[in-house]
C-alpha cells in the first residue's frame, strides 16, 4: 500500500502536470487543446512518403498548435515522438537507395549517384521539421537523418561517390583548346550549380562523412597531372609550374570542400592554409617519387638534367625520401652498371656524373657517400680501372667522353682532413649520416677517383706503364708527340707532386737522349736502324724474350752497337729485338711489296733469302725461341701477302712469282694488319708485376712455414716487412694467400696458415 507521502507527492505532479496542459481554462478544455494541437502537430511532421504526398497542410494551422506545445514544454517530448516515427518509416528511403545503387552497379555512372544524392536531399527537405520549432529540434533530426542514412548506404557507395567526385574534377568533355587538346576545367565558387551540389553534399553530411575519398580525389588528379606533365622533362624545374597550375585548377576546387563558409577571400585563404599545405605537402612526395624512380637515367642525362635535379633538391627538403632515393639508386646501379657487361670507363663515367649530380642534391655529401660506397668497391675489384682513369687523365681515352671538366681548375690532390672544432663555421655532421661518414670539402673528381684506392702509389705506377707505353710506341713520323707527353706530365705533377713523376721525368729524358744518340750515330755510320734507347732500372719491366734477328738484321745491330760503344764507352746496348716496326721493301721476280712489319715477321722474310722452302720447326729454331702460336700467326701474314705458300702443313715454300688466281693479288685486310703490329709495347701492367714480385716473396713465406709451421696473417705480414722492398698491404697479402691456397700450396684452418704437405 503507498503512504500517505507518497500519494501526495503523486498528487502533487499530477495537479502541477494538468495545470501546465489545461492552463487558466475552465475545466479540462485546455486539455482538449492541448490534444488537438498535439494531433495536429503530430500529423504534419510525420515522416511521408514523398512519391504519394499531395500538397503540404496549411501552415496556419500547424503553427499556434506548434506554440501551445512549446508554452506547454512538450517539445522533448514531441522530437522523441518525431524520431520514432521517422525510424519506422526510413525504409522509404532505404528501398530508392537500393534502387538508385542498384543502377549504378549496372552503368557504372556517376550520373546515377548525382541523381541519388539529389534525391535524398529531396527526402530531408520534405522530413525537416520547421525552423520555427527552433535550432534543437532542426540539429536533433540532421544528427539522426545522417545516422540512419549512413547506416542505410552500401559499400559500394563510397566507391562511386569517389567517381563522383572525380568527375567534378576531371577535364571537361565539351571544352577542348584549338590544337584539340582538352582543358581543364575551371572551377568558379561561385558558379550555382557546383556550389548548389557541394552544398548538398554538406546538408546530408556527405563531406564530413567522406573527406578522406575527397582528399583522395585530389591526390589522384594531382599525380596524373604530374605524372603526365613532368615525366620524362628534365631540362627545366617544374614546382613552380604544378604550384601555379595547382592555384589555378585545384584551389578553385578545394573551396567547395574546405573553405564553403568563407565569406571573403581572406577568410577562404586562412581556412585553406591546413589542407593546402598537405596537398603542397602531395605535390612535392608525387613528384619526389617520380625523380626518385628516374634518378638512374636522369643522372645519365646530366648536365642536360640539372632541372630535375633542382626539383629533387628541393622536394627532399620538404619530404623524408632520402632513404629511399639511396635505396632506389643502388638497386639500380647493382642491375645496370655494376655487372661483367659494363665497360670500366662507363662505370667511371657514370659514377663521375652520381657525383656531380648527387653535390647539387645533397651539398653535405650524405646522399654520395652511401650511394657510391658499392661502386667503389666494385671499382676496386677490376683490373683495369686504374689503367682507365690514368689513361683518361693523360687524354689517352678515344671515347670522346672525358671524365674530367675542361672547365674545372687542375689542383693537387686533397687528402682527407680532420674537423676542426675550433672553427666558428662547423656544422655538425647531418642526422642521417653514418659512423663512416666524414665531413670534408668538397674535392675535385680527379682527388675523389684517386681515394678509390688507399693510396696514390698505384696510380703512380700506372702511369709509368702507360707513359712508358706511348713513348715507345713512337716513331720518327710522329716524334712531336714526346712534348705533347712532356706537357701532360707537367699538368700531371699539379696533381701528383714533383717528386711522385720522377720516373716519368727520366723516361722523357731518355727520349731526348735516344734521339741525340742517334743523330751523333748517324753521323758517324749511316744506318736505316733507328733504335729507342732507355735506362732499364727507370723503365717499367718489358716483357723478355730470346728472339735473335738473323741475315742483315743482326749486322745492322751490331754495327750500330759498335758505334754506340764508342761515343759511350761506360755503356753497353741490351737488344729488345722482338720490340719495335720494321719498314720493308720486299723484292721478288715480278712484284715488289713495300709493308710495315713487327719484327718477328721481318725475322721470317730475311730467313727465305738464304732458301726457299723452310719447315716450321726450322723458322722457330732460326730465331730463337719463340712461341709456336706467335710463328704461326707471323707466317700466316706473308701467307695473306701472296710471298708464302704452306705447302705441304708446316712446310712454307717462299713465292717468286704470284700465283695465277692464287692469293698473291690479295689485298691485306687492313684489320689483320692492325693486329699484327701492336699499337702499345708489351709491358707488364701494375698487376703483373705485383703478382711477379709476389712471387718472389713466396719463398720467404714458405721458408717461415717450414721452420714454424703455422703462423696467422698478421705475424707472416709482420715479418715479410723484414724483407727488401716489401710493401704490401695485409689485404693485398690475404688475396695472394689464399690465390695459394686455391693452387694447393697452403691451408687455412681458423685463420692460421700452414704449408699443405
Amino acid at each position: 500500500m503507498a503512504t500517505d507521502a507518497l500519494k501526495s507527492q503523486v498528487g502533487a505532479k499530477w495537479q502541477e502536470s494538468f495545470h501546465r496542459l489545461n492552463g487558466d481554462a475552465l475545466g479540462i478544455s485546455g486539455l482538449m487543446s492541448f490534444s488537438e494541437a498535439w494531433e495536429i502537430s503530430m500529423q504534419y511532421l510525420h515522416p511521408r512518403d514523398i512519391n504519394t504526398v499531395g500538397a503540404d497542410a496549411d501552415g496556419r494551422l500547424y503553427g499556434p498548435a506548434f506554440n501551445l506545445i512549446v508554452q506547454c514544454r512538450k517539445l522533448p517530448t514531441l522530437l522523441e515522438s518525431f524520431l520514432d516515427d521517422m525510424r519506422k518509416n526510413f525504409h522509404l528511403i532505404e528501398n530508392e537507395i537500393s534502387q538508385y545503387m542498384a543502377l549504378y552497379e549496372l552503368e557504372k555512372s556517376p550520373e546515377q549517384l548525382q541523381s541519388l544524392v539529389a534525391r535524398l536531399m529531396e527526402w530531408y527537405k520534405a522530413w525537416a521539421p520547421p525552423t520555427e520549432l527552433g535550432p534543437t529540434l532542426s540539429t536533433a533530426y540532421t544528427l539522426n537523418f545522417q545516422t540512419r542514412l549512413f547506416s542505410s548506404l552500401p559499400p559500394s557507395f563510397a566507391h562511386g561517390f569517389k567517381e563522383l567526385c572525380t568527375s567534378l574534377l576531371a577535364p571537361s568533355e565539351n571544352g577542348s583548346s584549338e590544337d584539340g587538346t582538352l582543358t581543364i576545367q575551371r572551377w568558379d565558387p561561385n558558379a550555382r550549380a557546383h556550389t548548389g551540389l557541394w552544398k548538398i553534399f554538406e546538408a546530408l553530411g556527405l563531406i564530413d562523412r567522406y573527406e578522406s575519398v575527397i582528399a583522395s580525389v585530389g591526390y589522384e588528379f594531382i599525380e596524373d597531372h604530374v605524372l603526365k606533365n613532368c615525366t620524362g622533362e628534365w631540362a627545366k624545374p617544374m614546382m613552380d609550374d604544378l604550384r601555379m597550375w595547382m592555384t589555378n585548377n585545384v584551389v578553385p576546387w578545394m573551396v567547395h570542400i574546405y573553405a564553403r563558409e568563407a565569406a571573403t577571400p581572406e577568410e577562404a585563404k586562412s581556412m585553406l592554409q591546413g589542407v593546402g599545405s598537405r596537398f603542397d605537402f602531395h605535390i612535392n612526395k608525387t613528384l619526389c617519387d617520380l625523380r626518385t624512380k628516374e634518378i638512374f637515367d636522369i643522372i645519365i642525362d646530366y648536365p642536360d638534367s640539372a632541372g630535375a635535379l633542382l626539383d629533387l633538391r628541393d622536394c627532399l627538403q620538404r619530404v623524408d625520401q632520402r632513404e629511399n632515393l639511396v635505396k632506389t639508386l643502388r638497386k639500380a646501379n647493382r642491375k645496370r652498371l655494376l655487372h661483367p657487361g659494363a665497360e670500366t670507363k662507363l662505370i667511371l663515367q657514370q659514377y663521375v656524373a652520381t657525383i656531380k649530380c648527387l653535390r647539387i642534391v645533397d651539398p653535405p655529401g650524405v646522399l654520395l657517400f652511401k650511394v657510391a660506397d658499392p661502386i667503389r668497391r666494385y671499382l676496386r675489384e677490376r683490373p683495369d680501372t686504374i689503367r682507365s682513369i690514368v689513361a683518361n687523365l693523360v687524354g689517352d681515352d678515344d671515347s670522346g667522353d672525358s671524365l674530367v671538366d675542361e672547365n674545372e681548375p687542375i689542383q693537387p690532390l686533397q687528402q682527407p682532413e680532420l674537423e676542426d672544432y675550433s672553427d666558428p663555421n662547423w656544422e655538425p655532421e647531418p642526422i642521417d649520416a653514418g659512423p663512416e661518414f666524414r665531413t670534408n670539402k668538397p674535392s675535385d673528381v680527379i682527388s675523389t677517383l684517386v681515394s678509390i684506392y688507399d693510396s696514390k702509389d698505384l696510380f703512380v705506377k700506372e702511369l709509368q706503364v702507360l707513359l712508358a707505353q706511348r713513348l715507345l710506341a713512337i716513331t720518327k713520323d710522329n716524334s712531336d708527340r714526346v712534348e705533347r707527353e712532356r706537357r701532360n706530365i707537367e699538368i700531371l705533377k699539379i696533381r701528383f707532386g714533383e717528386a711522385a713523376l720522377q720516373v716519368c721525368e727520366v723516361m722523357l729524358k731518355d727520349m731526348t737522349d735516344s734521339k741525340r744518340i742517334d743523330g751523333h750515330v748517324q753521323s758517324q755510320k749511316n744506318s736505316v736502324l733507328h733504335p729507342t734507347i732507355i735506362s732499364r732500372h727507370f723503365w717499367p719491366a718489358l716483357e723478355s724474350s730470346d728472339m735473335v734477328m738473323p741475315g742483315q738484321f743482326q749486322t745492322l745491330q751490331e754495327g750500330y752497337a759498335h758505334e754506340f760503344t764508342v761515343f759511350k764507352p761506360d755503356k753497353k746496348l741490351k737488344w729488345l729485338p722482338h720490340l719495335g716496326t720494321v719498314q720493308l721493301e720486299v723484292e721478288l721476280e715480278d712484284r715488289t711489296l713495300k709493308v710495315d712489319v713487327p719484327p718477328l715477321e721481318a725475322a721470317f722474310i730475311e730467313l727465305f733469302s738464304q732458301k726457299t722452302v723452310w719447315t716450321l720447326e726450322e723458322l722457330i729454331a732460326a730465331v730463337g725461341s719463340v712461341a709456336r702460336s706467335a710463328a704461326l700467326k707471323a707466317l700466316s701474314t706473308w701467307v695473306d701477302y701472296g710471298v708464302l705458300k704452306e705447302d705441304p702443313e708446316n712446310t712454307f715454300i717462299l713465292l717468286e712469282r704470284a700465283e695465277e688466281g692464287g692469293s698473291g693479288t690479295r689485298e691485306r685486310d687492313p684489320s689483320r694488319l692492325a693486329a699484327d703490329v701492336p699499337e702499345n709495347p708489351p709491358l707488364m701492367n701494375v698487376q703483373e708485376q705485383q703478382a711477379e714480385q709476389m712471387r718472389v716473396y713466396w719463398k720467404f713465406i714458405e721458408g717461415m712455414l717450414t721452420n714454424l709451421g703455422t703462423l696467422p696473417l698478421d705475424r707472416i705480414q709482420t715479418m715479410l716487412k723484414f724483407a727488401p722492398g716489401y710493401d704490401r698491404s695485409i689485404e693485398q697479402l690475404a688475396a695472394f694467400m689464399e690465390a695459394a691456397r686455391r693452387e694447393g700450396l697452403v691451408v687455412v684452418r681458423d685463420g692460421i696458415w700452414r704449408l699443405n704437405k
